[in-house]
Order: structure tokens, then C-alpha cells, then sequence
């Protein structure tokens, strides 16, 4: 078998798997003599393949074409020219520009990234800003309610406090006015002493309830200092919370989703066309499968769906055909 990497000798049963290769670079010279055809390794301590044929005209062929072949195969090794080397270059320049643009791009998503996680902390810190708000506010109002509430009760209580002292001096004069009177009537003595000890009892009350009120009223007093203390707290509070959502500042990227966008219209054809590609491949496959007879199906059908079975393709049958010297495959075919 000729081909544009070499030489390949096949077994007359078996077409697909070569057993000895011989590629371009290891042969130094090829020539027939009648129905002997003689291949002279590049390694001159390997010996001569030599193989004969039927006739004299497919040797002929078999020259021909791995002259052929092997003018290829020198054409395609020379220097290129000094247009393909420009146009070499200049298609090497545009894939590093076009590689710098996406790196450019993809250091410009990253940072637009970044952005977005950055504003959306910063949104979350001033919501959480503005709930603390609400509470310190809702916390003062509270405040200045119950200041406004004590500071009413104290108010009552002072008054109460001053009614009981109005009610003990009235009661006081009350009990010399009658005690005076006792003193001119013998009559009413035992009638005066019973509203005396009445009046005593009721004097006793009185101040014993007027210092009850005076106690309760320092007390609320009290309650008032420590509610308006709470209040300036509050509202002290709150001014650090409003100077420190003073510094909130939201970042603006709109070239960066200009360039996301073109950066995500690359991907998507990419995946469009990539996934084209593998539908053609596997409805092409699905035709072949299809169009098998087995009845009809030859040797080599049979050889390629074992190779197919055991992972083998071209490139690994080739591989294995060319391993090992060329002095080594020539006596491995003698043998």
C-alpha cells in the first residue's frame, strides 16, 4: 500500500492492518528488476525488502506511485515561501490579537463581576442600615412616650401631694378650732374627744398617705431622668448611624456590560455550532448502522467492526506498525 506517509505491507487475507511500514524518511532508494521489486533502507546496516510480483506492469505502478507520493511528501517538508511565511505571521499576529482582546474581555467581566458583588453588598449593608434606623426610631418614639407619660404622672402626684399637705393643715386648724372648743364646753367634751380622735386618726392618714404621694412623685421623677437619659441615647444613635450612610456610593459599569454581552454572544455560537457539528456526526453514523446487511457484509467489514470493538483506529494501527527498527520489521516480515 502506498501512501503520503510511507510504504505499507499487508497480508494477502488482511487489507486493514499492515504488518511491517516503511515510512518516506527510512527509504533511500526504490527500483524493480523484472518482477523483483527492491526497497534499499535508509539504515545501511538493514538489509534490503525485496518482494516479487506477478507482473512486470505492477511493479511499474507501485514505481510510479511512490515516486509520486514521495515528491509530496519532499514538497510538503521544503521552506515555505516568503508570501506563505507573511501570511504565516500575520495570521499568527491577528490570533494574538485576538487572544489579547479576549483576555482583555475576560479581565473586564471579571472586574464588572466584582463590581456587581461589591454594589449588591453595599446595598444589603445600607438595608441593613435602614432597618436599624427604623428601630432606633421606633426605640425614641417609645422614649419620648414614656417620658411624656411620666413626666405626667409626676405632675399628678406632685398635685395629690399638694392637696393631702392642703387637706393635713386644714385638718390640723380643724383640731385646735375644736380642741379651743372643748375647752369652753364641758357639755361636748366626750363629742369633741370622739371627732378629735377622729380627726387625729384621719390627720394620721392623711400625712401618711401625702408621704406615700411625695415618695411615688421622687420616684417617677427618677423614671423621667433615666427616660430622657434613654432618649438623648437614641437619638445619639442615630445621628452616627446617618453620618455613616453618608460614605454609601453605588459603582457604575456600563462598558462592562457592553463587553459581558459580546463575550456571551461569542460563547452561545460557539455552543451552537459545536453542538451542529455533533448532531451531523451522529445522523451520519445512524445511516451507515442502517444501510449494514449482514449477509453481505465482507472480511474487511468484519475486521474493521473488531478493530472498532477493541478501540483501534488509523492512527493507532499505523503507530503499531511502525514501532520498532526498520532491520527489525524487515526480519519480522522474512520470518
Amino acid at each position: 500500500g502506498v501512501t503520503a506517509q510511507g510504504l505499507h505491507i499487508y497480508e494477502k487475507e488482511n487489507k486493514l492492518q499492515p504488518k511491517t511500514s516503511f515510512t518516506w524518511s527510512e527509504i533511500r532508494h526504490i527500483s524493480f528488476d523484472d518482477k523483483k521489486f527492491i526497497i534499499k533502507p535508509v539504515d545501511k546496516n538493514s538489509p534490503n525488502f525485496v518482494f516479487f510480483s506477478q507482473k512486470v506492469r505492477m511493479n511499474k505502478l507501485i514505481l510510479d506511485l511512490c515516486i509520486g507520493n514521495h515528491d509530496l511528501f519532499m514538497r510538503r517538508r521544503k521552506p515555505d515561501s516568503m508570501e506563505l511565511q507573511q501570511m504565516k505571521a500575520a495570521a499568527k499576529e491577528e490570533k494574538q490579537r485576538r487572544q489579547v482582546q479576549r483576555n482583555r474581555l475576560a479581565r473586564e467581566k471579571q472586574l464588572r463581576e466584582e463590581a456587581e458583588r461589591e454594589r449588591a453588598n453595599m446595598e444589603q449593608r445600607l438595608l441593613q442600615y435602614q432597618q436599624e434606623i427604623t428601630l432606633a426610631n421606633e426605640a425614641l418614639r417609645r422614649s419620648e412616650q414614656s417620658a411624656d407619660l411620666l413626666a405626667e404622672k409626676s405632675r399628678v402626684a406632685a398635685e395629690e401631694a399638694i392637696l393631702l399637705s392642703q387637706k393635713a393643715s386644714e385638718a390640723e386648724q380643724e383640731i385646735a378650732r375644736l380642741r379651743l372648743t372643748a375647752l369652753r364646753r364641758d357639755e361636748e367634751k366626750m363629742t369633741l374627744e370622739r371627732k378629735t380622735r377622729e380627726a387625729e386618726m384621719l390627720t394620721a392618714r392623711l400625712v401618711e398617705e401625702s408621704e406615700k404621694r411625695a415618695a411615688e412623685a421622687h420616684g417617677l421623677k427618677n423614671e423621667l431622668l433615666k427616660a430622657r437619659e434613654a432618649e438623648k441615647h437614641a437619638k445619639e444613635k442615630l445621628l452616627d448611624f446617618l453620618s455613616r450612610l453618608t460614605s454609601y456610593d453605588l459603582i457604575q459599569h456600563a462598558d462592562s456590560d457592553q463587553l459581558s454581552l459580546e463575550i456571551e454572544k461569542e460563547r452561545v455560537d460557539y455552543l451552537e455550532k459545536s453542538k451542529h457539528l455533533q448532531n451531523q456526526l451522529r445522523e451520519l453514523r445512524s445511516e451507515i448502522a442502517v444501510l449494514k446487511v449482514g449477509d453481505k457484509q465482507s472480511n474487511y467489514d468484519s475486521l474493521h467492526e473488531e478493530q472498532v470493538k477493541c478501540g483501534e483506529n488509523k492512527y493507532s494501527t499505523l503507530k503499531k506498525s511502525k514501532s520498532g527498527s526498520t532491520k527489525s520489521r524487515v526480519a519480522f516480515f522474512e520470518e
